[in-house]
């Protein structure tokens, strides 16, 4: 498709007076190039739905709509969506805006089929949607998600067992979908800086073990890394069947939850689950 000839998005910033809000955890990016190779992280998006979050005063969106995907953003700042509406106009028909929360909207319905989704998200919520787009019903109603974290949620994301960054995010993003961090990125990219380096972090749905569910693997994982200081058998005994399973698995209850692999933590839910 034809790339509309665009003012700079820094004009554009400057003519509606618009700046980071720290409150909306805002950070605008500005680097066309570096918000082209995000754009790209999903694949092919041309005429491709994408799902953007916080799209702030549209750099992000730019670079999606440049590579033909149709796009809907969702934001909350009413400052930029004089910005947005401008974007629109020049991308007739890609850019449909819905201005609200995005923790408050029902997503899923705003698509007839399974859309990518593609977001700088803003930090202080970016941990809770990421949560809520991986857990529920399976094969999600998503093909993929490309996310902007702060590097140390990033890390957290992919990590491995007997990591310090090891918990129940990695078990949650990782049972049932493949987690890589694609990029990072340098807080000098971001106008303002922020004080923390950050990451985009790519996420496929997989095919996830059968006879398990997420709100039980929720409750164990809840459980052991909520005091993982602790034994399994301190921190587990307030799941019912958790100390069962781990003997039936022949786990040792003397170890820690950071020990554990994705694929304990999965055995001992499945455990539970067949035992309730």
């Amino acid at each position: 498709m034809t790339t509309p000839e665009l003012p700079p998005l820094r004009e554009v910033i400057a003519r509606y007076g618009l700046s980071a809000s720290k409150a909306l955890g805002q950070n605008f990016l500005f680097d066309g190039q570096l918000l082209a190779r995000i754009a790209a992280v999903p694949g092919n998006l041309e005429d491709q739905d994408v799902l953007e979050v916080g799209p702030g005063p549209g750099g992000l969106t730019r670079a999606l709509l440049a590579a033909g995907a149709r796009v809907t953003a969702i934001e909350r700042d009413q400052r930029c969506i004089p910005a947005l509406e401008e974007l629109g106009a020049a991308y007739p028909g890609r850019l449909r805006l819905i201005e609200g929360d995005a923790l408050a909207v029902d997503a899923p319905t705003l698509f007839e089929g399974r859309p990518h989704i593609v977001s700088n998200l803003p930090y202080n919520v970016g941990t809770a949607l990421l949560v809520g787009w991986l857990s529920g019903a399976w094969q999600p109603w998503w093909q993929s998600l490309t996310l902007m974290f702060q590097r140390e949620v990033a890390d957290r994301i992919v990590a491995t067992p007997d990591s310090s960054a090891y918990g129940r995010l990695a078990v949650l993003a990782q049972w049932r979908s493949t987690a890589r961090i694609a990029m990072p990125v340098h807080r000098s990219a971001f106008t303002p800086p922020p004080k923390v380096m950050s990451a985009v972090v790519a996420i496929r749905p997989a095919e996830p073990p059968a006879g398990v569910d997420v709100a039980t693997l929720e409750r164990v994982t809840a459980a052991a890394f909520g005091q993982r200081r602790k034994m399994l058998r301190q921190s587990l005994k307030s799941v019912p069947g958790a100390l069962a399973a781990l003997d039936r698995l022949g786990i040792d209850p003397t170890r820690r939850a950071e020990t554990l692999s994705v694929d304990d933590f999965v055995a001992v839910a499945r455990t539970i689950r067949v035992a309730e």
